[in-house]
């Protein structure tokens, strides 16, 4: 690596070209941000709760993102891009500890997730071969138990600035499924862009699958949801694919997350549901976002996905400033802290039930007949696990573990 960044450029590219909007600097392990004036003159703002448009330099918290504001640590890859970049640099000498968040966002470059972009972009150079995903699984593997700087540099040019504990990468899909490239560049015309997890350590080979049948019950409970693929595998059950929503074409889109634009540190859960709807409304303006965000609450709680921390609800804003709710992801059978849902329902965390659920519904002003919709849809949906997981071919065991849960849980 070169010498370590002081000062990065900040953007925001829709997909028509580079607005600057502002400037971070690091002097004496303190990060500061200046907004562009002419970007303040325009009235966009990209994080309105906690680095809303100012004059002057602004000094940002130590914590909880390292020094950075949540809008701008979004950016930045954890979990298993993080384990990507330190293990580059411990293969170059280098102690992660002794980087900046700076140099991490120049790593990210212009080709981040979103479209907040940084300068100077040390991104590494993806190629336009074909990739087959067997040869990528068993290269994240070998990551996994520690691996040659070849395959890091690789994956590293695959996995951009996507977050989450899965190995994963970004990757371009061709409109019949059949041809896979790498996905951070220029896409190839009849390409999309979508991303692909693959099974870490701990989980079992069906993983994919389940993630797989979660997001069909999710369409089905009119959950908003990307498109989603299980792609074949030689080794299991398939590797669960999801279209990116913070891209549209040659268009993209700014993407925050709860825990970004609230400064709220997912690791040690703190929200309610009701915060999150109350966001959501306060963001967005829109009741009818508030109501997909209902709907998200209730399909988590009764399917069992206790890892809906606040990295893992995100909001887009196009070119125009108009902010909605990203579509859901990270949609699996799941267990958060100490068994608990991460995100409360009503102060209720160890053991949420429908009355739960209901009363959030009546605190958010929605309809009974809305509540009661949604709640019966949910639950519909997700009687339908069994099938579903049995068309799949996700294990016996693993199948009936899951429903007595979900079904035994209300």
């Amino acid at each position: 690596m070169s010498a370590p960044i002081t000062e990065i450029k900040v953007g925001l590219d829709f997909g028509t070209g580079i607005r600057p909007v502002g400037r971070l600097a690091i002097r004496d392990r303190v990060i500061y941000f200046e907004y562009n004036n002419d970007f303040i003159s325009g009235g966009m703002e990209i994080s309105p709760f906690r680095l809303p448009l100012q004059r002057g330099v602004i000094e940002l918290p130590a914590r909880p993102f390292e020094g950075l504001a949540g809008v701008f640590s979004d950016s930045l890859p954890d979990g298993w891009g993080r384990l990507l970049f330190d293990r580059l640099l411990r293969s170059q000498g280098i102690l992660p500890a002794n980087i900046s968040p700076l140099d991490r966002l120049a790593h990210v470059g212009l080709s981040g997730m979103g479209a907040l972009v940084y300068e100077p972009d040390n991104s590494p150079q993806s190629h336009q071969e074909l990739i087959d995903l067997d040869h990528l699984a068993v290269q994240t593997e070998e990551v996994l138990q520690g691996s040659s700087e070849e395959v890091l540099q690789e994956l590293l040019a695959l996995n951009g600035s996507s977050a989450g504990a899965r190995p994963k990468a970004l990757i371009a899909v061709s409109n019949d499924r059949k041809q896979i490239t790498h996905g951070t560049e220029q896409l190839h015309q009849g390409f999309e862009s979508w991303l692909v997890k693959f099974p870490n350590t701990q989980d079992g080979q069906d993983a994919g699958a389940i993630e797989y049948v979660y997001g069909l019950m999710a369409k089905q409970a009119g959950v908003l949801m990307p498109d989603i693929h299980l792609f074949p595998s030689q080794k299991g059950n398939g590797y669960f694919a999801v279209k990116r929503f913070d891209r549209n074409g040659g268009q993209r889109l700014h993407m925050h997350t709860a825990s970004g634009l609230l400064h709220s540190d997912f690791r040690t859960p703190s929200l309610d549901y009701e915060d999150l709807l109350n966001l959501t409304g306060a963001l967005t303006k829109d009741i009818r976002e508030v109501e997909k965000m209902y709907r998200l609450a209730v399909f988590n709680v009764l399917a069992h996905n206790r890892d809906d921390h606040a990295k893992n609800f995100s909001f887009l804003m196009d070119e125009n400033g108009t902010w909605k709710l990203a579509p859901a992801y990270d949609l699996t059978f799941s267990s958060g802290p100490n068994g608990e849902q991460s995100t409360m329902v009503m102060g209720e965390g160890r053991s949420p039930k429908i009355s739960h659920l209901i009363k959030l519904g009546q605190e958010t002003k929605l309809s009974k007949k809305l509540i009661d919709e949604i709640i019966d849809q949910t639950e519909s949906s997700i009687a339908r696990w069994k099938d579903l997981a049995q068309n799949y071919h996700v294990t016996k065991t693993t199948i009936d573990f899951i429903a007595s849960t979900i079904i035994g849980s209300k």
